[in-house]
């Protein structure tokens, strides 16, 4: 028991001295070396010194890593990546995706220039490639629920007497045989004030209307000319089914490009008087019928 309670009083006694080591307080002076004038004196203890050092250790680590995680230092470390990557590869991404829409649209635009001076209908139907993501799918059956069917009928009910609604090629091809049987959008509402006349060599209709009236396409077809000329200006041509083309002149502004599909009654362009044959404001409109022109007042109700 006594040999006990001595390792035990042992142990307190090293336990105390050892905190009373590290209280102990030091002085550190800083003196001149000629003079020994003091200069600067500390009171410290090895405790003290720990702590504070320990403290400077932590401050560093927190800040070094501060410094690495928000700015591009660390970039020079393996495994991090540059910062702006990502959006690089996204701007990549909408510039490769622009480039390919860009090109299946001129794609489009020459084989409808190909169509036209072959005396081919238009295809309205954009080709898809055979290794195209879509024919992955063309096996997939989905069923359809009873909300889904009362859905397609609501909404194939609210276009079912709309003459404008866009139709396929056969179907269109069932149904115009000649232009007589074509039912045209108005251009255009104003007043005619110059008619047709071939042996003028005039061959449209001039129609005055207010300013920055905006001028419709007469059916669906594709832009084939949308550009400047010295004498109608800003003059856009579209061609539509059975060998028709519509053509719009002296605009202030066009609205649509080369290869475009319009709509009927879609907006394609803005009266103005540009060009040099022209005395104000006006739209100046030509129809074409298998190459020939045609009095637009025979099938448009102006």
């Amino acid at each position: 028991m006594k040999h006990s309670r001595m390792a035990v009083d042992k142990k307190d006694k090293g336990k105390s001295s050892l905190l009373s080591k590290l209280r102990n307080k030091y002085r550190l002076v800083i003196m001149n070396d000629e003079t020994l004038e003091e200069r600067l004196t500390f009171k410290l203890s090895r405790l003290n010194v720990f702590v504070v050092l320990g403290t400077l250790t932590i401050v560093l680590i927190i800040l070094t890593s501060i410094l690495i995680a928000f700015t591009s230092l660390r970039e020079y470390i393996p495994g991090y990546t540059n910062v702006g990557l990502q959006k690089k590869l996204y701007e990549l991404q909408i510039k490769t995706d622009s480039i390919e829409k860009g090109l299946e649209r001129k794609d489009r635009f020459i084989q409808n220039m190909k169509d036209v001076m072959n005396g081919k209908d238009l295809s309205t139907d954009v080709p898809i490639a055979k290794d195209s993501i879509h024919n992955k799918y063309n096996n997939i059956k989905l069923k359809k629920s009873p909300e889904d069917s009362l859905l397609r009928t609501e909404v194939e009910n609210q276009g079912k007497y709309n003459l404008y609604r866009f139709e396929n090629t056969e179907s269109i091809k069932k149904k115009i045989q000649s232009i007589g049987n074509v039912l045209f959008f108005v251009p255009l509402k104003g007043v005619i004030t110059n008619g047709f006349n071939t042996l003028q060599d005039h061959y449209g209709i001039d129609i005055v209307a207010k300013e920055n009236e905006a001028i419709k396409s007469v059916l669906d077809g594709t832009v084939i000319f949308s550009n400047w000329t010295l004498e109608t200006g800003y003059t856009i041509a579209i061609q539509h089914q059975a060998n028709i083309i519509s053509i719009y002149k002296h605009n202030s502004a066009l609205l649509k490009k080369e290869g475009d599909f319009v709509k009927a009654g879609d907006p394609i362009a803005i009266i103005g008087q540009t060009g040099e044959l022209t005395s104000g404001p006006h739209l100046h409109f030509e129809l074409w019928s298998d190459g020939s022109a045609v009095d637009p007042k025979d099938y448009i109700n102006f």
